[in-house]
């Protein structure tokens, strides 16, 4: 596991932090884990296709409206990239 040293961290925010932590029934360093955890890698991560899918349901897109986008789609296959 890796080691983190946070400085020059006001006393205000080291006594609240330390406030949250008594509050949680915690360690103010298992506080701090918490809270980092909980921000940089939320519960749920949100996926590209179901993100499609809801921008498509905000705006009202039916089966046949998707079935006119596909007929509209290039479905040639790509060209491989070629480095030369």
């Amino acid at each position: 596991m890796a080691t983190l040293t946070v400085r020059n961290l006001p006393e205000e925010v080291h006594r609240a932090l330390r406030m949250r932590a008594a509050t949680h029934g915690r360690s103010t360093e298992a506080e701090v884990r918490d809270i980092l955890e909980t921000t940089v890698r939320p519960p749920e991560r949100v996926k590209l296709g179901s993100l499609l899918a809801s921008i498509a349901r905000d705006a009202g897109f039916n089966d046949a409206e998707a079935e006119q986008f596909d007929q509209l789609r290039d479905k040639t296959p790509a060209e491989p990239v070629r480095f030369e």
